[in-house]
């Protein structure tokens, strides 16, 4: 197998690809280039692993905390929630108030059906008097309760009048509750908008150190899977908390109004149902958190083994990452089934209660029916009431779980928003001059870790159009001295100087659109492949696009596809070849015109002769501009200004060609190893 570069921390390849310039979000580093001791990220629990291969972050924080900080993101809405709360809470009281009603009906038809089986002509104490002569003391209590007419069977209009205003009350209910979810709905995915926003965002500031040392797959599962985890959780968990709470204190007045006593006992069910729920909650927390993390795993394993299947059929390893992604996949099932069983208790725990509350409400009414002291339609409105006193705490029993995965996705998330940025630019960033492209390297010193050196106190002077070949062993340093001239790690000490200004005080955005890159791992995006050509020049014209395609070659092979320019190329690039997809990343850095010019391997995917016209291409490129390249074929840097030969993070030797092959050390070496033979 040939060694086509020196790969970065567990060969992640989510970096490769040219920055287009212009483009200060667009980094290009990773897997094309040696990264010496860059920080590896940490490894997950048995088997081989590959880029993404990662564990991510595995504590939690409390579920309040989270949920506060959740909540606290809905700020921006404050009077469209206020909105939701005031209709909510008028569908609440409409709701409520129609089971009283109700038994106002139902009193009015049992009050019918008993006045016309007493005598007629009588007082409603004539008659009370006359069943206790009778010895019916159980039947006259009841009748003194009631509002009875001797003789008069059941007013049907009243009846109907009150049916007519129950129906009435049940139609604006729930058109009220309509409304205030549609207002939500609103207030939930405006906030989830904001919140994509803010985590693309702060991707775009995040420091290249932290896409070394985190899984990519991963990555995609928070910003992807967890986000629309809280989306479906705040809008499924909102509406009914906020309909559930108002409920409960609408009914719970309507109860008390009604009979204190019976009020009473069904409060007590509450303090039982609290506890239940946050014992149950308490327990399946964790695991909801294991649930989100393992698919974070799965997600990078797939992502992974998606991405190397070339390499995972010819070294026939396929049966090893189908038994890992097994393994992961056991942990992602039995962390969400315990999640989702110890939270499914909530609910049956709560219903018990409810039951429980139900008979005693039943009895006891009943009691005080028999004995007077309450009407029927009271007590079928108490009963009512219970039943719906219940049933809003058993939907936030029921509704733990699926808060808890929205919280523990939001922690996930919130991870990334917390994550340290890159410093700031400075406000009056000073800008070069006309772009010449001199490049000074004073005393730099860098290092991945703090405690293992790669680059010492590194001087070098690239003068406008020259071109500086950088060679050496892998794990020299070469491509983290040109990472450091865009800015993508920041310097331990020293100075990196382009056209006498320090890179450091002049914006991210200024520097790098003064600079094309072309790494050996072309990254295209799904487009046409003009598209990706015009990718390094926003607006460019056809004219510019084609003259770029020109020199670089593309326009050779391009008129053999179906569609020429426009051919879509899918997101792996499968329907071209690794020499073409380089060609294109390469016309892309000639229609940027940039004054600095970054080359790492730019031709180790294409055969020997495009090799040798891409050579002659970059030779036009570089006639005037200054121009760093990366090679470790030695083949392709004789005619090199300046040869800089690095070792350790040191340079060693630098020179033209002939003087290096002239003092037989460090180059000549590598320079025999490749054309002489291997230097024993």
């Amino acid at each position: 197998m040939t060694d086509t570069g020196e790969t970065g921390p567990g060969g992640d390849a989510g970096h490769s690809g040219d920055a287009a310039t212009g483009h200060s979000g667009d980094t290009a580093t990773g897997h094309s280039g040696d990264t010496g001791d860059r920080p590896a990220a940490p490894p997950i629990p048995a088997g081989p692993r590959g880029p993404m291969g990662a564990q991510p972050g595995a504590k939690a924080e409390a579920l309040w905390p989270s949920t506060k900080r959740l909540l606290g993101r809905l700020a921006p809405h404050k009077a469209m929630v206020w909105a939701v709360l005031t209709v909510s809470a008028a569908s609440v009281v409409l709701m409520a108030i129609a089971p009283r009603m109700l038994g106002q009906a139902t009193n009015y038809i049992f009050d019918g059906v008993i006045g016309s089986q007493l005598p007629a002509g009588q007082t409603k104490d004539q008659a009370i008097d006359g069943l206790r002569a009778q010895g019916q003391d159980t039947f006259a209590d009841m009748v003194s309760g009631m509002a009875v007419v001797p003789g008069v069977g059941i007013d049907f209009g009243a009846v109907a009048r009150v049916l007519g205003i129950v129906l009435a009350l049940y139609v604006g209910s729930s058109v009220l509750a309509w409304l205030a979810g549609y207002l939500l709905n609103i207030v939930v995915q405006a906030t989830m908008r904001s919140l994509r926003a803010d985590v693309e965002r702060k991707i775009h500031r995040l420091p290249l150190r932290y896409f070394d040392t985190h899984a990519r797959g991963d990555l995609l599962s928070r910003v992807t899977n967890d986000i629309d985890n809280v989306s479906q959780a705040m809008q499924q968990t909102m509406s009914q908390l906020i309909q559930s709470v108002l409920s409960v204190l609408a009914i719970l007045t309507m109860m008390v109004v009604i009979s204190p006593l019976l009020a009473l006992i069904a409060v007590l069910t509450v303090p039982l149902s609290v506890l239940v729920t946050t014992l149950i909650a308490r327990r399946s927390k964790r695991h909801f958190v294991g649930q989100w993390r393992s698919t974070g795993l799965v997600n990078a394993q797939v992502e992974e083994a998606f991405t190397g299947h070339q390499l995972v059929t010819v070294f026939g390893r396929s049966r090893e990452v189908e038994a890992r992604f097994q393994e992961q996949n056991e942990k992602l099932y039995q962390s969400s089934y315990r999640a989702q069983f110890i939270s499914g208790m909530v609910m049956p725990a709560i219903m018990f209660l409810g039951n429980l509350n139900f008979v005693a409400v039943a009895v006891i009414g009943g009691m005080r029916v028999a004995s007077g002291t309450m009407s029927l339609g009271d007590v079928q409105a108490f009963i009512q009431y219970s039943r719906q006193f219940t049933q809003p705490l058993t939907q936030i029993g029921a509704m733990v779980n699926v808060l808890q995965s929205g919280v523990a996705s939001a922690e996930r998330v919130f991870a990334v928003l917390d994550e340290e940025e890159e410093s700031p630019d400075a406000a009056d960033a000073p800008r070069p001059g006309a772009a010449r492209g001199r490049v000074e390297f004073d005393d730099v010193s860098f290092r991945y870790k703090p405690a293992v050196p790669l680059i010492e106190h590194l001087s070098l002077v690239a003068e406008p159009g020259q071109t500086v070949a950088i060679v050496g062993p892998t794990g020299a340093g070469k491509t983290t001295l040109v990472n450091l001239i865009l800015r993508f790690y920041e310097l331990d000490s020293g100075r990196i100087l382009l056209d006498g200004v320090d890179i450091a005080r002049m914006t991210r955005d200024d520097l790098r659109s003064r600079v094309g890159m072309v790494l050996q791992d072309a990254w295209l995006f799904g487009g046409t492949i003009r598209d990706n050509i015009a990718y390094g020049k926003p607006g460019a014209t056809e004219e510019e696009i084609l003259a770029a395609a020109r020199i670089s070659y593309v326009d050779r092979f391009v008129h053999s596809l179906p569609d020429g320019y426009d051919t879509v190329i899918d997101e792996e690039g499968g329907n071209i070849s690794a020499g073409e997809k380089q060609l294109i990343t390469i016309a892309r850095a000639f229609i940027a015109q940039p004054s600095l010019l970054i080359l790492d391997e730019a031709t180790s995917s294409v055969d020997t002769r495009t090799e040798l016209l891409v050579q002659q291409a970059t030779a036009v490129l570089r006639s005037d501009r200054t121009s760093f390249v990366i090679a470790h074929r030695l083949s392709t840097i004789r005619d090199a200004d300046l040869i800089v030969v690095m070792e350790e993070g040191r340079i060693v030797e630098q020179g033209s060609h002939d003087q290096l092959l002239a003092a037989e050390g460090a180059y000549f070496r590598l320079y025999n190893s490749q054309f002489v033979g291997a230097d024993i």
